[in-house]
């Protein structure tokens, strides 16, 4: 059961963060994506430049830091550096003391094993697990085989990882379909307890991408919510992006049982053509229904005896630092952040 405040409704969440995009080269091409470059002409981020960021983050009361990355192809010559570059970021945002949540394509287990140790969670979309986008929006995307996706979470859950995962909605696929990736995310948690979130990401078309689309709105929406908070066990949390649909929608999202509007700052580096709002808007949209809003960290406490001790203590240092001021939530993200470009 959620909390309750004393509004009688429970609160609303979200992350103060800031992304992190190690390289926007991605071997996938698909078709809605406003995201991607072709490999070998996205530079990766410098470094040097990440740590002064990282500093000036922490003082401004951001704990997570997203780490974002296109994908270099499993067996290109060049993953292993690329690994070892995300790798660092990590290793960077903890010693700034922030809190990294890693979100890279499908990567091999023994690479999920080596990011836990310096991550308090990691996300992968599943997407839709029928194959028939195959066919039509993933026609040259290896890595968004349903098959691979699905690796992913059974090795997260092996593995000990808080994870994040979540549906892209209006891509053609059918709402049996999304009951389809629901169960399948459902019977991953059932088998170890890992699914901290699940994202109800609705399409919603970019300047960028490749083929146009159609935006997946009203209606069609709440009933993604309302089918998940009936598949999806009750400890999932679900969120919804709030730059992606529209106040209504939003606040219809919410009474259905959306939770949780993920990690908020300035830019969305995979829909950019849509900001996040802040979160004194949301708090202004949200406030007529009797929700609060408050930050959350990207690991959620019931996972906190997951992590390795220097993690543990990390995560404790920003839940005491909240504690005093969790009810004024929408003090902590200052949305003047600048976005960080890749380096030459």
């Amino acid at each position: 059961m959620d909390p309750l405040t004393e509004t009688g409704r429970s609160p609303i969440t979200y992350s103060p963060a800031h992304t992190l995009v190690p390289t926007y080269e991605c071997f996938n091409r698909c078709t809605y994506c406003n995201f991607r470059q072709n490999p070998g002409e996205s530079p990766w981020i410098d470094l040097v430049a990440v740590q002064a960021t990282l500093v000036d983050l922490h003082r401004r009361g951001v704990a997570e830091v997203l780490v974002l990355s296109g994908e270099v192809a499993p067996h290109s010559p060049r993953r292993e550096a690329w690994f070892r570059h995300i790798y660092r970021l990590c290793e960077l945002a903890l010693e700034a003391g922030l809190l990294p949540h890693t979100n890279a394509g499908p990567l091999s287990r023994e690479e999920m094993a080596q990011l836990k140790e310096v991550n308090v969670s990691m996300g992968l979309m599943v997407e839709q697990v029928t194959p028939r986008l195959l066919e039509t929006v993933h026609r040259h995307a290896p890595s968004k085989r349903p098959a691979v996706r699905l690796q992913q979470l059974a090795w997260a859950g092996e593995l000990g990882i808080p994870f994040t995962t979540g549906l892209l909605l209006g891509l053609g696929e059918t709402e049996a379909d999304w009951a389809d990736s629901l169960e399948a995310i459902a019977a991953s948690h059932h088998r170890h307890g890992h699914i901290q979130e699940v994202i109800l990401q609705p399409h919603r078309p970019g300047e960028r991408q490749s083929v146009k689309g159609t935006a997946l709105v009203g209606t069609a929406l709440r009933r993604a919510v309302t089918l998940a908070r009936q598949i999806l066990p009750p400890d999932i949390t679900l969120q919804i992006p709030p730059n992606l649909v529209s106040q209504d929608d939003l606040l219809a999202c919410l009474a259905a049982g959306a939770r949780d509007l993920g990690g908020l700052s300035p830019f969305d580096e995979v829909n950019p053509d849509y900001d996040h709002p802040t979160p004194e808007a949301l708090q202004r949209i949200i406030r007529p229904g009797g929700w609060p809003l408050q930050p959350r960290l990207p690991v959620y406490p019931q996972y906190d005896g997951w992590l390795s001790p220097p993690l543990q203590r990390l995560v404790e240092h920003w839940r005491q630092r909240w504690q005093p001021s969790v009810a004024k939530s929408n003090k902590h993200l200052d949305f003047s952040q600048k976005r960080l470009k890749p380096g030459p």
